[in-house]
C-alpha cells in the first residue's frame, strides 16, 4: 500500500512539473505589433497578474482566461504626452475618451502642475474651478498623483513639475526676474518634485506669468532636473512670427543644462508662419545629430485650443485673474488693449491674428451658466449679436464669465500636420482632458482632440493616408514616448514590462468627434489591459480602476 501511495506520488508531481503552464489571461492569435517599429508577427500573448508573462505561439497552453484577437493588433499602450486630465479624472477616473483610445498612461504638467502648492494657490485653485468642483487636500505634486489613485482612476498618470507653478509658489504673479534666493527656492521645489518623481520641468511660456520668465531661470531649474535623469518640455516662447528664436531659445536651454528636451504640440501657427517649419526641423535634426535629445510631441488637427488670454498683451494679465479682469473694466487701458489686439506684433504671441479673423476664434468654454448658451459660437458671431467689436466682446466676456474662457484658434496647415507626423522623433499628445458624453463634461464643448486624437492618426493618417506605417506608428504612441521619458518597463510588449495593453482593429479605428459636435467616443479599440486589469472589454468600458502613479528616474535615485 506504501509502494503505491508513493508511486502515485511521483506521477502527480512528474504531471505537474510537465503540464503546460496556466496563464491569468492569454490573447491569441493576434498580429503583434510590439513597439520596436519592427514589422508585426503573429502570436499569442499571456499576462500573469500585472506582467506580460509570454509573447509567442502558445499552443498547447492555456489561460484562466482567452481573447481570441484573431484580425486585430496587439500594441503596448499608448501614452499621452500631453494630458489635460488632471481636474476630469477627478470627476470621472474612468478616463472614458482616452480609454477607448488606447491610452493607458497620461502625462501631466504643460507649464502648470497640481503641485507644489502653498495656501494662496490652494485658495486661488479653489476659486477658480469651473464646472468640476473638488477640494484640495493635497500639497505635493506626488500627494496629487496619489489622491488620483486612491480615488481609483483606470489609465496610468506621471506628471512635469511646472514651471510656472512654482514661480507662482515663490513669486506670485510679478512681472520681474527671481532674486538670487528667491531662484534657489524655485529650485528646492523642482528638486524635491524630481525626487518625488516628476518626469522634468515643463513650462509654457506665451502665458502670463510664465512669459516673465527669462531664459537663464528656465536653465536653473531644468539643471536641477537634469541632475535626476529629467526632461525639459517646453510650450515654447513662440509658435508664430518669432517661431525660430523660441526653438533656438529651448535648444539653448538643453545645451547650457545638458538636459534633454522636448517641444509641446510642435506647429508653426498662422499662414504667414507656415513656411517656417521646414528651417525648425532643420534645427531641430541639427542639433540631434550633435547628441542633443531633441524632440516634440503633436496633435493631428489644425487647430488649437486655450483661453482669450492668449488674444490679449500679458502685462495686462500681471498680478493674476483678478488683476487682469480689473484692468479690463478701465475703459482706458480697454483702447490700449483694443489697440494691441488689432496690431501686429512681435512682442507677444498674438493667437486672435495669428487665426486670421474672428471668424476662426471658436467660443468653447464657459464658467458662468448665463453665458454657455454662446459655446459652440465664434468670436464673430458674438460680437455681432451684442454690435460690438470682436476685441470688446473678448473682453466683456473674459469679464462677465470671469475666467479666461475656453477658445479654439485656427491657425495650421494639413500640409504641416502630415509633415510632423513624419518625422521620427515626434510622438503625440491630446493637449486636452480626458472626457465623456455625459453629466458635468456637457457643460462646455472640448476641442475634438479630447476624443480623437489618437484614433485620428491611425485612421486617418495611417490607414486612409499612409504618412506613416502602423508598425511606426505604434512605436510613436508607446517606446518612443517611453524612453524619452525614461520610464521602465513600460512602452514594449516585452516579457516582464507591466501589461499594459491595447487590441485594437487596424481597419476600424477611427475619430468621430468634431468641433461643431465634439461629443463623440472614437470607435475601432476592442479592449485595453492597463497593469494586467481589463478596463475596455468589447468597446465597453468594465468599470475597472487598476492606474498607478508612474514615476520619473529621479524617485528610484533619490
Amino acid at each position: 500500500m506504501l509502494r503505491f501511495a508513493l508511486c502515485f506520488l511521483c506521477l502527480t508531481l512528474f504531471l505537474a512539473c510537465t503540464a503546460p503552464p496556466e496563464y491569468h489571461l492569454v490573447i491569441r492569435n493576434g498580429l503583434i505589433y510590439d513597439g520596436s517599429g519592427s514589422p508585426p508577427f503573429k502570436g499569442d500573448v499571456a499576462i500573469n497578474g500585472d506582467t506580460i508573462a509570454a509573447i509567442r505561439s502558445l499552443a498547447g497552453e492555456r489561460g484562466r482566461t482567452e481573447i481570441d484577437a484573431k484580425g486585430l493588433a496587439i500594441a503596448p499602450g499608448f501614452i499621452n504626452m500631453l494630458s489635460w486630465a488632471t481636474e476630469s479624472l477627478i470627476e470621472d477616473g474612468r478616463s472614458q475618451s482616452n480609454i477607448r483610445q488606447g491610452i493607458t498612461l497620461e502625462v501631466f504638467g504643460e507649464g502648470s502642475s497640481m503641485g507644489p502648492l502653498n495656501e494662496s494657490m490652494k485658495k486661488e485653485m479653489s476659486q477658480r474651478q469651473g464646472d468640476i468642483k473638488y477640494e484640495i487636500s493635497w500639497t505635493t505634486l506626488s500627494q496629487y498623483l496619489e489622491h488620483l489613485v486612491e480615488g481609483g482612476i483606470s489609465p496610468n498618470v506621471a506628471s512635469f513639475v511646472g514651471a510656472t507653478t512654482v514661480r507662482i509658489h515663490v513669486l506670485g504673479y510679478e512681472d520681474r526676474a527671481p532674486t538670487a534666493e528667491e531662484l534657489e527656492q524655485m529650485r528646492s521645489l523642482v528638486r524635491q518634485a524630481m525626487q518625488e518623481g516628476a518626469l522634468g520641468v515643463g513650462s509654457s511660456l506665451i502665458y502670463a506669468p510664465a512669459f516673465y520668465a527669462r531664459t537663464e531661470e528656465l536653465t536653473a531649474l531644468a539643471q536641477v532636473a537634469a541632475e535626476y535623469g529629467g526632461m525639459y518640455i517646453s510650450h515654447i516662447r513662440s509658435e508664430g512670427n518669432r517661431l525660430l528664436e523660441a526653438v533656438d531659445e529651448l535648444i539653448s536651454i538643453a545645451r547650457k543644462a545638458r538636459i534633454p528636451a522636448e517641444i509641446y504640440h510642435l506647429k508653426a501657427a498662422g499662414g504667414e508662419n507656415w513656411d517656417k517649419l521646414n528651417t525648425v526641423i532643420e534645427k531641430v535634426e541639427a542639433a540631434r545629430a550633435e547628441g542633443f535629445e531633441i524632440t516634440a510631441d503633436v496633435y493631428t488637427y489644425t487647430a488649437g485650443a486655450t483661453g482669450l488670454d492668449a488674444a490679449m498683451p500679458p502685462w495686462v494679465q500681471e498680478g493674476g485673474h483678478e488683476a487682469w479682469v480689473k484692468r479690463l473694466k478701465d475703459p482706458v487701458i480697454r483702447r490700449r488693449v483694443k489697440r494691441e489686439m488689432s496690431t501686429p506684433t512681435d512682442d507677444w504671441e498674438h493667437l486672435y491674428l495669428a487665426a486670421g479673423s474672428p471668424e476662426k476664434v471658436l467660443l468653447v468654454g464657459f464658467k458662468s451658466d448665463s453665458l454657455k448658451h454662446l459655446t459652440g459660437k465664434t468670436l464673430a458671431e458674438v460680437a455681432a449679436m451684442r454690435r460690438k467689436s470682436p476685441e470688446e466682446t473678448a473682453m466683456d466676456l473674459v469679464i462677465e464669465d470671469d475666467s479666461r474662457v475656453g477658445t479654439v484658434y485656427f491657425l495650421m496647415s494639413e500640409e504641416n500636420i502630415r509633415k510632423k507626423i513624419a518625422l521620427p522623433w515626434v510622438s503625440f499628445g491630446s493637449d486636452a482632458a480626458s472626457l465623456a458624453p455625459q453629466g458635468v463634461f456637457l457643460k462646455s464643448n472640448p476641442h475634438p482632440r479630447a476624443y480623437g486624437n489618437f484614433a485620428r492618426l491611425l485612421g486617418k493618417y495611417v490607414r486612409e493616408e499612409s504618412v506613416i506605417p502602423l508598425e511606426e506608428a505604434v512605436r510613436r504612441l508607446t517606446s518612443l514616448p517611453a524612453s524619452n521619458l525614461k520610464l521602465e518597463h513600460r512602452g514594449l510588449l516585452k516579457i516582464g514590462n507591466f501589461a499594459d495593453v491595447v487590441i485594437f482593429d487596424p481597419e476600424a479605428i477611427r475619430d468621430h468627434a468634431t468641433f461643431e459636435n465634439p461629443h463623440q467616443y472614437s470607435t475601432g479599440v476592442v479592449h485595453v489591459f492597463v497593469n494586467g486589469q481589463q478596463v475596455l472589454k468589447d468597446g465597453e468600458h468594465t468599470g475597472a480602476t487598476p492606474g498607478r502613479v508612474v514615476r520619473g528616474p529621479g524617485w528610484k535615485n533619490s
